[in-house]
This record gives C-alpha cells, sequence and structure tokens, in this order.
C-alpha cells in the first residue's frame, strides 16, 4: 500500500502573469550571490537572455524593481537586488515555510486508500 503526501509549490501572481516562484527566488538569490545577472545564469546553468526576461519580468511588474543593474566600466557591470527584491525573498520563504508547516499537519492525519 502506497503512503500519500500533500504538496504544493507557491506562486505570486500579478494581473498580468506570475510575479514570483520557486525559480525566480532561486534566481534572485544567486544574483545577490553573485552579483550578476550573467554569472547568476551561469551558475543556475541558465541562459542569459532567459534570466534578463525574468528579471525584466518581476521588475515591470512592481512598484519597484527587485533586481538594479550597475552600468559597466572599467570593472565592468552587475546586479544588485533592491531592499524590495530583499523583501520579495523573505515574504516568499516566509509564506513557503508556513504552508509547508501547515502541510506537514494535514499529512500527520491523511489516510487515502
Amino acid at each position: 500500500m502506497s503512503e500519500f503526501k500533500i504538496k504544493s509549490r507557491i506562486w505570486i501572481d500579478a494581473e498580468d502573469g506570475m510575479y514570483l516562484g520557486e525559480g525566480r527566488i532561486a534566481l534572485l538569490c544567486e544574483i545577490d550571490k553573485q552579483g550578476s545577472i550573467s554569472k547568476a545564469a551561469k551558475a543556475m546553468n541558465m541562459s542569459y537572455k532567459k534570466a534578463w526576461n525574468l528579471v525584466d519580468s518581476m521588475n515591470s511588474k512592481g512598484s519597484e524593481p527587485l533586481v538594479i543593474r550597475k552600468t559597466g566600466g572599467a570593472g565592468g557591470g552587475g546586479a544588485e537586488l533592491s531592499e524590495t527584491g530583499r523583501q520579495a525573498i523573505q515574504i516568499y520563504n516566509e509564506i513557503k515555510d508556513t504552508n509547508q508547516k501547515h502541510l506537514a499537519d494535514i499529512n500527520k492525519n491523511i489516510e487515502l486508500k
């Protein structure tokens, strides 16, 4: 007999489409770590074009950008998270943790046959 378990993923949608999800949060975290969209994309085995499109999508949906690009120069460009970007990660993770705790409680009592 199989044991059943309820699982879920969290997406935060805007009126015009996806705003945040696990992949986008991972990208934001990697940009924060790497200081660059291209380095973050490479670390995630993602094309720069896809990473840039995701960042552009997130930045265009909110009232403030989540990622701030730094203009290139002698030392090169880069990117950093705005305070709003850091808050988005924190809020997303709080929602995810609360959801996982709730599902863990449900899974203790589930008896599907």
